[in-house]
């Protein structure tokens, strides 16, 4: 018995292990471009272009030590040997790293993984030797891109032929507060409608509450996609194409089912007692939803938030058929910045990273409601 008991914690351990393990993996898989695209977004353009972001950290590069003469007598069109090596121009051109150390005839010693490198044309009879060494942390990172993508000033930058560049900024800034300005809304007003439907829906007894009910789920399942032509035909009679107010009750529309489905499912797993008590104590509906139902259903309301929060965040296709270009959000302005400023990386990832910002701080400030609010209504009892 004591045996098995080991055996079985053993194997729990182990497999423990292999779960934290397959999730650091994947941790580390989710966060390498994230980091990338950040340490991008804070080095210049010279640099971007020159080399990979991995080299801001402490790495092993060849460094120029010195340079030695060849025996002009070596013929160098084609195979010879040089410093116990059978080498050839084109090879040295392109650079050769030594196999073994080599002594030269001044009492030097090369070590093994020396590069050799042909210097100039033939005539030159020089190469230059590089060895590895290591390199700290880079210090020529800034916030300037970030200055130039929210601002909107002119900007000045070398491309990748080293050419002096003047543009003008992006002005992300702008696009940013408008992402706010429709994110913030069409977040809270499908909540709030939401919460009334679903609370209604598991408490309330009226007729055709089953009817409605069905109709609102299977409303999850038409593609929104069918209903933007109406909707903005509608818009346009009304006067409500390119406003806020319009966007709002679009992205209220399309996500007010899945919010209604997802309050249901939690709000009907609530106890019953505590609202009989209520009942009892002469506390009508409105006073109940008020002071108990939305206080115990937190961690439903903070799941939906984030899923709608990020939806209308990254949306970019109802913005620019409801907005256009008259208040563009951040996705449309990135969408344009990267077809008119595909080769400005400098620029294209700080505008990136600033529209991550956001989503990754409403996410990381709600996940502890998440898990509960999605396993909402799947165990009973």
């Amino acid at each position: 018995m004591a045996a098995n008991t080991q055996s079985y914690g053993l194997q729990k351990r182990v497999s423990g292990w292999l779960v934290n393990l397959v999730l650091i993996i994947i941790c580390l898989v989710w966060l390498l471009p994230v980091i990338g695209l950040l340490i991008t977004s804070l080095r210049n353009s010279t640099d971007i272009f020159n080399t990979g972001w991995w080299t801001v950290f402490p790495h092993r590069v060849y460094q120029n030590t010195r340079q030695i003469k060849v025996d002009p007598s070596i013929n160098l069109d084609g195979s010879f040997q040089f410093l116990g090596m059978t080498t050839s121009f084109d090879e040295l051109r392109n650079g050769v790293i030594l196999p073994a150390p080599v002594t030269l005839s001044d009492g030097t010693t090369l070590a093994q993984g020396t590069k050799l490198t042909w210097f100039g044309n033939k005539r030159t009879l020089t190469i230059d030797v590089s060895e590895r060494k290591w390199v700290g942390f880079s210090t020529n990172l800034s916030l300037q891109n970030y200055t130039n993508v929210l601002s909107g000033q002119p900007v000045t930058f070398k491309d990748a032929t080293g050419r002096d560049v003047v543009t003008r900024g992006p002005d992300l800034g702008s696009s940013f507060l408008n992402s706010i300005a429709v994110t913030i809304p069409a977040t809270i007003i499908p909540i709030l409608i939401a919460a009334f439907a679903a609370y209604g829906f598991a408490w309330l007894n009226f007729p055709g509450r089953k009817t409605l009910f069905i109709g609102v789920v299977a409303m999850l399942v038409v593609p929104l996609q069918i209903a933007l032509v109406p909707i903005l035909q509608a818009y346009t009679r009304l006067d409500l194409n390119g406003t806020f107010l319009g966007i709002w009750l679009a992205h209220t529309g399309f996500g007010l089912p899945l919010a209604t489905y997802l309050l249901f499912n939690y709000m009907a797993t609530l106890p019953r007692e505590i609202l009989e008590s209520a009942f009892l104590d002469g506390a009508s509906n409105f006073t109940i939803f008020q002071r108990l139902i939305l206080p115990l259903s937190v961690p439903a309301l903070a799941s939906f938030a984030i899923f709608q929060f990020l939806w209308v965040w990254n949306d970019f296709l109802v913005a620019l058929v409801f907005l256009g270009d008259k208040n563009r959000v951040d996705t449309s302005a990135l969408a344009n910045l990267v077809g008119e400023r595909g080769q400005d990386w400098h620029l294209l990832t700080a505008g990136a990273f600033i529209s991550m910002v956001l989503p990754m701080v409403v996410f990381f400030a709600l996940q502890r409601y998440f898990v509960r609010g999605l396993m909402a209504g799947s165990v009973k009892g």
